[in-house]
């Protein structure tokens, strides 16, 4: 059972910021990544009738003087009560920006407590244990697999009902997933009972998105950057503090692996708690988003006596499509003229639509893309399995096992890497791919020597690269994807390279591990799992190689052709 965290995080800023204190997921687990749209920044207006009786009571005294009010221009008729439903409407629209401590403070709070588990580095020894005396066929074949299943078919659902019901609602979901998980693998009995609980952690995981894209629904646009570090070291500290915890608790106090799952309960359920206090966002991504108050007339509009959101316009204003983006989106301006109104949620699965059609006709945000959801896929296998590769090399009913300091070793060791890359100089749009194909071949070497070399400190040392190359490349390719983006496009993106990699990752759980299908032993499906990466190596490799030759051909066509023009 793991988690892949991939933090979904604010403009290009925010992700350099995030390269320099964590991971990029899925963590993966996925290591996980949304963005929400930035308010307008000046105060909104006074609806026409007091704004007239402030200009009357202002007194004499030079213009600069007054306070200015930006005025919302609103095309067409507008009553006073539209006026000043929309100037509600706005007010309450954001939590100000002087208070974004609390949020973030509890935000972080709830995402340390979530991720302090000390038990989950023990999992598999746990399973296999006294406490549930399951077989090593059916945690590999029958249980593990559940989670990806579950996985798969609650991220799409998860990923609308999170922007729907605004956030919170969700975190809170995640909170109890957590709990009802813990709770039943401290009690729980039996095969059917611990692959209900993998269903629960399913949930827990899908709602992740929740955790890292609520806070840029409270809090200013300037702020981004600062939260965002925030909110992902949170999670990685509390990962790392919890895989030592558990480690010097079962080496060196002699705790049972019961008692480190008390311990896990009890801090998601502080988590829980924690989270009842967020405040409630006001906005979201798609559902709930107002434009701002001094772009009104592009983005505002009456209708049928209310305000209704202009998503197509609102795409043009400067706050929400990142200037550098080489994307635009390809929207016409409504008529002015009223009109009955599409249901909302209809618009939203449209908008979604054409801009999926738009991300993805770009060649390099799609080869981005694939790498993403190809490793990604295989990611997900080998982390969610080494810890049975590990009891089929060393039981842990014969020696000591250290799960907990090899987790935590290599999440800081990724960190690292992570924090490297934004110091790397290259240009990544001509040898993008040909890093890609050569790292992605260190990783099949890594996990074919673990697979394949039968002592536990070399397995170690082979996890721990594995991880450290990902979590380096995974972060590029958040940076590729993202640096062209508006922030509802890369969750967009991100959502959906997420899905694809999951539904391959079903697959091969199906095909390999599943007892339905071949149901492989461990060190085989390792060894699969080596040539699933050296054959995205190879592809990589054919691809890059190929664009390089274009490259260099199109400089020498003008070079040969000023060449003949001379003679």
């Amino acid at each position: 059972m793991r988690r892949w965290q991939l933090g979904k995080v604010g403009r290009r800023g925010a992700l350099r910021q995030l390269s320099q204190n964590s991971l990029a997921l899925p963590g993966g687990g996925a290591t996980r990544d949304c963005r929400c749209l930035r308010w307008g920044s000046a105060s909104t207006s006074l609806p026409l009738a007091e704004e007239e009786k402030e200009k009357e009571g202002a007194g004499p005294g030079p213009p600069h003087s007054r306070p200015s009010r930006p005025r919302m221009d609103v095309p067409g008729p507008v009553s006073r009560r539209a006026a000043a439903a929309a100037t509600m409407l706005l007010r309450t629209a954001r939590v100000p920006r002087e208070c974004w401590f609390l949020p973030t403070a509890l935000l972080c709070a709830y995402g340390f407590f979530a991720n302090l588990r000390p038990s989950e580095p023990f999992l598999t020894p746990y399973l296999l244990g006294p406490d549930k005396n399951l077989t090593k066929r059916e945690v590999l074949n029958e249980i593990y697999p559940v989670w990806t299943y579950s996985y798969l078919v609650l991220l799409f659902p998860v990923f609308l009902a999170t922007d729907y019901l605004r956030y919170k609602p969700v975190v809170l979901l995640q909170g109890l997933s957590l709990i009802v998980t813990w709770f039943m693998l401290l009690y729980a009995q039996g095969l059917l009972a611990i692959q209900f609980l993998e269903f629960f952690y399913g949930i827990a995981t899908a709602t992740d998105i929740a955790y890292y894209s609520y806070i840029y629904s409270v809090v200013d646009l300037s702020m981004y950057q600062k939260v965002t570090s925030y909110c992902r070291s949170a999670t990685l500290v509390g990962f790392t503090v919890g895989s030592v915890l558990g480690q010097i608790l079962v080496s060196m106090a002699g705790w049972s692996l019961f008692s480190l799952n008390v311990i896990s309960l009890t801090c998601v359920s502080v988590a829980f708690a924690v989270a009842w206090f967020l405040p409630m966002p006001q906005k979201s991504l798609f559902f709930h988003h107002v434009p701002p108050a001094d772009q009104g007339r592009n983005g505002v509009k009456p209708q049928n006596g209310g305000i209704a959101t202009d998503i197509s316009a609102s795409n043009h204003l400067p706050q929400w499509e990142d200037v550098e983006s080489k994307i635009p989106l390809n929207t016409e301006e409504p008529p002015v003229e009223e009109q009955e109104p599409k249901p909302a949620r209809l618009l939203v699965l449209k908008v979604l639509w054409n801009d999926f059609l738009i991300c993805y006709s770009s060649r390099p945000l799609l080869c981005w893309s694939v790498w993403w959801a190809l490793s990604t896929c295989g990611y997900f296998q080998v982390v969610n399995y080494a810890q049975v590769l590990w009891e089929q090399v060393m039981p842990s009913r014969h020696a000591a096992v250290y799960n907990g300091g090899v987790e935590a070793a290599s999440t800081l060791l990724g960190a690292v890497a992570v924090f490297a890359v934004g110091y790397i100089k290259i240009s990544w749009s001509t040898w993008g791919e040909l890093t890609l194909s050569l790292f992605s071949l260190l990783i099949a070497a890594a996990v074919y020597i673990m697979d394949t070399v039968g002592n536990i400190w070399v397995c170690y040392a082979s996890y721990v690269v594995f991880r450290i190359i990902y979590m380096l490349l995974i972060t590029i390719a958040t940076f590729q994807i993202a640096a062209n983006l508006s922030m509802e496009r890369y969750a967009l993106v991100f959502g959906v390279n997420t899905f694809i990699a999951l539904a391959l990752q079903t697959l091969l759980t199906l095909i390999v591990v599943d007892a339905s299908g071949f149901g492989l032993e461990i060190t085989t499906q390792f060894f699969i799992y080596a040539g699933y990466f050296a054959l995205i190596a190879v592809v990589f490799l054919a691809n890059g190689a190929g664009s390089i030759m274009k490259k260099y051909r199109k400089r020498e066509d003008p070079e040969s052709s000023s060449q003949v023009n001379t003679s």
